[in-house]
C-alpha cells in the first residue's frame, strides 16, 4: 500500500457518512435471539421526542455505545435497543407553544383527539431527527428493534402492569398534596421541578387569642395562603409559647378560629418561632395536618386563582391575593412588620410557572410493599450500583419513600385504563384494547378516567416492555434481564429505582444487574455584573474564545455550572462533531467521564482529541507507507523471535499490558481510564517512541532486510491492535483505517502456522469489519515483561534527560549534538541506537569518567550522567549576552552609588526607601561578581 492511497489529511464528515451507511446496510448491529453466544443487552434511556439531542444525550449515548461495541467485539450477542420517550408534559408543552406560535390557538381550542393528532405529527418529525442524530454520533443500535413508549407493545405492557397493580390493591385513588403547575394545570413529579433562589419577603402577622387576652405573631413568605390556615404551630421545646398550646386564635379576613398546636417539625429559630399551618398548600404543613387531623382547605382553582374558600378574595390571582392580604392585614391592625428574605422557589421545568403545592384527587401506587425489596436487591448486590458511593443516597431515598403519584392532568400520554360509572360508585380497570366488554354494552353510562399516567410509569417498564413483556418468549427470553443501565445520577430515584421495583415485581427478576451512574455535565459560564446589579452573560463568540484559552479580561467572572441556555454555557454536540469530528467528541466525552458527580467539560478537550484523531491518521499513514513491500505471504510467516530488539520486546510487552488494562477499565466502567490508556499507548508509546526508533531500520540506514521485515510485521500488528482498542470509543476513523489494512492484506487465508500475534492479527482482518473483529486482550500474557519495560524505561529516561538539556539550551529537536553517557551499564550500551534515533546525536559516547569540557550541560539519570557540550554558536551567544548584562549592571551600580552618596537624599528620604536602595546596590554588586566570574571562564 502506498502513502498516496491514504489521503494526507483526515476528513471526518465524509468518512462518518460512509461507515454509518455501511454498518446499517450490512446489519452489523442486528442481534439474533437464537444465537448460541452469551447475550449482552442494554436498553437506551429513551430521549424525549421534544427536539434535538443535547450534550447529556451525547454523553450517555457515547458511553452506552462504547460498552455495546466492546461487548460485541468480545464475542457476546450484543443487543442495544433504541427508543424514544413520549415525555408527557414536556412534549405537550412544546407542541402547545408551537400551535400558539403558528395558529394562535391553545390546547383548549381543540378537542382532545384533534390536539393529539398534532402531537403525533410532531412526534413523527422529532423522532426522525433524533434517530438521525443518534446515528450521526455513531450509535450501534439494532435499529430494527426501535421502540417508543407509546407504541403498541409498550401500551400493552403499561395496561397490563396497571391492571396487575390495581387488582393487587397497590393502586388507589385519593386526595394528596402534589406539585401543581397552574399553567400546564397538571401534577408534576419532584424531578420535573427546577429551583432557584429568589429575593422575597418575610411578613409578620399577629393573630389574636379567642378566649383570652393576648396574641401570637407568625412569620410567612406566602401571605395569600393564610386564607387556608387551619392551625398555628410552635415547637414543644419553645418555652415562649408553651402556655398557649391548645388555645385558639381568630383568623382575619375569612373569620375562622384555628388552634395553636405543638409539633417537633417547627424550628424555634425561624421568624418568631410560630408558624401558620396551611395543610392544603405546603408539604410540611400537609404532614402536620395528617398528624394532627387538621382540616385541609384548598383555596386555589387549577389555574392558580383564589376559589370560593378565599371568601372576599375569590377570583384574584396569587399575586393579587398576596397584595390584598397584606393590605387588609395592615388595615385591620394585624400587620407587624416585613423583612427582606431570600428563599428557594420551585418552578415547573417546562412552563417556568411557580409551583403550587395543591391538594387534589390523584392516582397513587403504594410504595411501602416495594421498599424492603428495593433495599435488599442493592444490599445483596443483585443490582450493583457503580460507583458504590451512590448506594447511601439510594438507601436514603428508599427510607423516605412516599406513595407514588402516577396521574397527570394531560392529554398526551397513556390514558389511565379505568372507566367510572357515571351514576354508581363503580369502576372497571381493563388492560385490553378498546373498551371493556361491560362498557361496550352500555357506553353512555361510563366514562374513562381523563388523566394520563406519569411518564415514569411507562419508563419504569422500559427494560421489560422493549423486549416484549408481557410476552415472555423470543427477545424477552433471550435478552432479559438486561446487563446494565447507564444514566445520569440525577434520575437514580425517579427512573432507576422504579425500574428495579417494577421489573422484580412483575418478572421476579431484576431488570439489569448493574447500574452505572455518570456525572452531570457542567460548562463554564462567563458574565459581567451591570451597574444595576444584574448579570449579563457574554456572547457565544466570547465564551468560545475564553474556553479555548483567550485571557479572560478583568471584570468578567466565570464558574462551572450545569448546562443552561440562559447562562450561555451550552455546548451543542452536533456542532462539536461538525467542527472537530465525531470521534474527537466521543473520545473527549469518554476521557471526561470520571466516576464523580460532576463532569467539567472543557472545550479544549475536543481540540485535543481532534489532534489525536489526526495523530492516529498520520501514524497509520506512515505505517502504510512502510508496509508497501510487505506482502501477505511474508506477513503470514510471522514474527522472528530471534530478531526482536529491546524496543520490539518493549512495545509487545506494553501492548499486552495496555490491552489487559483497557479491558479491566471498560468492564469497571472507568471510561476515562480506558480513553487515557488507549491515547497514551498510541501517541506516547507507539508513535512517539516505537515508530521513531524503527525509522532508521525502515529507511534502510541500519540493520538487515530481515530486521526491517520483522519491524514491518510488528508495525502492522500494533496498528491493528491499537485500532481495535480504540474502536469502541472512536468507531469511524478506526473502521476506515482497519478497512485499509484489510485491503492491504485482502488475500489472507486461515490456518497459517505462525506466532500468536500474527494469528490474532489475521483473525481480526478476516472478520467483516472492525466493529465485529475480536477486541484485543493480552495476546501473549507471558510477554508482559516488567524487566524489559524497566530496561526500556532507563533508556527512555536518558532520552528525556538529553531532550531536556537541549531544551534548556534552546536547541531545536532537529539540531544534532554530541552526547556523553558516563557510567552506562551494558543494557544502555547495547541500545545506544534507540538513544541516537530519539535524541538526534552527532555522536554518542559511552565513557567511564566525565569528559573534561570547558562548557557543557549535564543531568543525572540515577547513577548515570548525561553530558552535552554546549555548541560553539551558543558559546558566542552567551559571551554577547554577558557583555550586555555586565554593562547594564555597571550602569545600575553607578546610579545607586550616586544616589546613596547624596547626603540630602539619605537625610530626607524615608528610612525604608534608603534601606531598599542599599539592598538593590548589594544585589547588583553580587550579580556583577557572578557575571565577571562567568566571563573569566571563557
Amino acid at each position: 500500500m502506498s502513502s498516496e492511497e491514504l489521503p494526507k489529511t483526515y476528513e471526518p464528515q465524509e468518512i462518518e457518512t460512509k461507515w454509518i451507511d455501511f454498518w446499517e446496510k450490512g446489519n452489523f448491529f442486528k442481534a439474533d435471539p437464537n444465537s448460541k453466544k452469551k447475550p449482552f443487552t442494554i436498553v437506551m434511556p429513551p430521549p424525549n421526542v421534544t427536539g434535538v439531542l443535547h450534550m447529556g444525550h451525547a454523553l450517555v449515548s457515547t458511553l452506552q455505545d462504547t460498552m455495546i461495541r466492546f461487548k460485541r467485539m468480545q464475542g457476546f450477542e450484543a443487543l442495544w435497543v433504541p427508543g424514544t420517550d413520549h415525555a408527557g408534559i414536556a412534549t405537550q408543552t412544546v407542541v402547545e407553544r408551537h400551535l400558539v406560535a403558528t395558529t394562535g390557538k391553545r390546547r383548549a381550542d381543540f378537542s382532545r383527539e384533534e390536539f393529539l393528532e398534532h402531537v403525533w405529527s410532531w412526534k413523527k418529525k422529532s423522532e426522525k431527527t433524533i434517530l438521525m442524530q443518534l446515528k450521526k454520533i455513531g450509535c450501534s443500535c439494532d435499529w430494527s428493534r426501535l421502540r417508543f413508549t407509546m407504541d403498541a407493545g409498550c401500551n400493552l405492557g403499561v395496561r397490563t402492569a396497571f391492571k396487575k397493580l390495581f387488582d393487587q390493591g397497590l393502586i388507589y385513588q385519593g386526595n394528596y398534596l402534589v406539585n401543581w403547575d397552574p399553567v400546564a394545570q397538571t401534577a408534576l413529579s419532584d424531578d420535573e421541578l427546577e429551583y432557584e433562589e429568589q429575593q422575597g419577603h418575610l411578613w409578620y402577622f399577629t393573630y389574636h387569642l379567642v378566649d383570652n387576652p393576648g396574641s401570637i405573631t407568625i412569620a410567612t413568605t406566602r401571605p395569600e395562603t393564610m386564607l387556608g390556615d387551619t392551625a398555628v404551630a410552635v415547637s414543644p421545646k419553645d418555652e415562649r409559647y408553651r402556655h398557649l398550646i391548645g388555645q385558639r386564635v381568630h383568623l382575619p379576613i375569612v373569620n375562622r378560629t384555628i388552634p395553636i398546636i405543638s409539633d417537633h417539625h417547627v424550628d424555634p429559630a425561624f421568624g418568631t418561632g410560630a408558624v401558620k399551618i396551611t395543610p392544603a398548600h405546603d408539604p410540611n404543613d400537609y404532614r402536620m395536618g395528617i398528624d394532627h387531623q387538621l382540616e385541609m382547605i384548598n383555596i386555589f382553582t387549577p389555574d392558580g386563582y383564589i376559589n370560593e374558600n378565599g371568601g372576599p378574595l375569590q377570583g384574584l390571582s396569587r399575586q393579587e391575593a398576596r397584595d390584598e392580604v397584606v393590605k387588609q392585614m395592615q388595615e385591620l391592625g394585624h400587620f407587624d412588620r416585613v423583612e427582606e428574605h431570600v428563599h428557594r422557589v420551585a418552578l415547573s421545568y417546562r412552563s417556568k410557572a411557580v409551583i403550587e403545592p395543591y391538594l387534589s384527587k390523584q392516582w397513587f401506587i403504594k410504595m411501602a410493599p416495594f421498599a424492603e425489596k428495593l433495599k435488599a436487591l442493592v444490599k445483596n448486590k443483585d443490582v450493583e450500583i457503580i460507583p458504590s458511593s451512590w448506594e447511601n443516597t439510594y438507601f436514603h431515598w428508599i427510607d423516605n419513600l412516599r406513595d407514588w403519584c402516577i396521574s397527570r392532568q394531560l392529554w398526551w400520554g397513556h390514558r389511565i385504563p379505568v372507566w367510572h360509572h357515571k351514576k354508581e360508585e363503580r369502576m372497571i380497570c381493563y388492560e385490553g384494547e378498546g373498551l371493556p366488554p361491560e362498557v361496550e354494552k352500555n357506553p353512555e353510562s361510563w366514562s374513562q378516567d381523563p388523566d394520563v399516567l406519569d411518564t415514569w410509569f411507562s419508563s419504569g417498564l422500559w427494560p421489560m416492555s422493549t423486549l416484549g413483556w408481557p410476552k415472555t418468549e423470543g427477545d424477552f427470553k433471550c435478552f432479559y434481564p438486561t446487563n446494565v443501565i447507564i444514566t445520569g445520577h440525577d434520575i437514580l430515584f425517579f427512573w432507576v429505582a422504579r425500574m428495579i421495583g417494577m421489573g422484580e415485581h412483575f418478572t421476579k427478576q431484576v431488570p439489569f444487574t448493574q447500574v452505572f451512574l455518570h456525572g452531570l455535565i457542567f460548562g463554564k459560564s462567563y458574565w459581567t455584573k451591570q451597574k444595576d446589579g444584574t448579570i449579563a452573560y457574554v456572547s457565544d463568540e466570547q465564551r468560545r474564545a475564553y474556553d479555548l484559552g483567550k485571557p479572560v479580561p478583568k471584570g468578567v467572572e466565570s464558574k462551572w455550572e450545569k448546562l443552561s441556555k440562559s447562562k450561555g454555557n451550552v455546548i451543542d454536540p452536533l456542532e462539536m462533531s461538525a467542527e472537530y469530528g465525531t470521534d474527537a467528541v466521543r473520545m473527549a466525552l469518554c476521557f471526561s467521564a470520571n466516576q464523580g458527580a460532576q463532569i467539567d467539560l472543557d472545550r479544549r478537550c475536543f481540540e485535543e482529541f481532534k489532534n489525536f484523531a489526526n495523530k492516529i491518521w498520520n501514524g497509520a499513514r506512515f505505517v502504510f507507507m512502510h508496509l508497501a513491500d510487505l506482502d501477505t505471504k511474508a506477513l503470514s510467516s510471522g514474527i522472528k523471535q530471534e530478531l526482536l530488539t529491546l524496543e520490539d520486546r518493549w512495545i509487545l510487552s506494553r501492548l499486552n499490558r495496555v490491552n489487559a488494562k483497557v479491558v479491566q477499565s471498560l468492564e469497571g466502567y472507568s471510561f476515562d481510564q480506558a480513553a487515557k490508556l488507549s491515547y497514551d499507548f498510541f501517541w506516547k508509546e507507539f508513535c512517539a517512541y516505537y515508530v521513531e526508533i524503527a525509522k532508521p531500520v525502515l529507511f534502510g540506514k541500519t540493520g538487515s532486510a530481515q530486521l526491517r521485515q520483522n519491524k514491518q510485521k510488528i508495525l502492522a500488528i500494533v496498528l491493528c491492535n491499537a485500532l481495535r482498542l480504540l474502536h469502541p470509543m472512536a468507531p469511524f476513523i478506526t473502521e476506515e483505517l482497519f478497512g485499509k489494512l484489510k485491503e492491504k492484506f485482502s488475500d489472507l487465508q486461515e490456518g497459517t502456522d505462525c506466532d500468536a500475534y500474527t494469528k490474532e492479527l489475521m483473525q481480526a482482518l478476516l472478520s467483516g469489519a472492525c466493529a465485529t473483529s475480536p477486541f484485543p486482550t493480552a495476546v501473549c500474557a507471558e510477554d508482559m515483561n516488567q524487566q524489559i519495560e524497566d530496561d526500556f524505561s532507563l533508556v527512555e529516561q536518558i532520552v528525556y534527560a538529553a531532550r531536556n538539556l537541549k531544551g534548556e539550551m534552546k536547541l531545536s529537536t532537529n539540531t544534532a549534538v554530541e552526547l556523553y553517557l558516563v557510567g552506562a551499564d551494558e543494557n544502555v550500551r547495547n541500545n545506544g541506537m534507540i538513544i541516537e534515533a530519539l535524541v538526534n546525536t552527532k555522536q554518542l559516547h559511552f565513557v567511564d569518567k566525565a569528559p573534561a569540557l570547558s562548557f557543557a550541560a549535564s543531568k543525572n539519570v540515577g547513577a548515570l550522567l548525561c553530558v552535552i557540550p554546549i555548541p560553539q554558536e551558543l558559546i558566542e551567544q552567551e559571551k554577547a549576552r554577558l557583555i550586555k548584562e555586565h554593562k547594564k549592571c555597571i550602569e545600575l551600580i553607578m546610579q545607586l552609588e550616586k544616589k546613596l552618596g547624596n547626603e540630602q537624599f539619605v537625610m530626607r528620604a524615608k528610612p525604608e526607601l534608603v534601606e531598599q536602595q542599599r539592598e538593590r546596590l548589594q544585589q547588583a554588586q553580587a550579580e556583577l561578581q557572578e557575571i565577571e566570574g562567568k566571563q573569566n571562564n571563557f
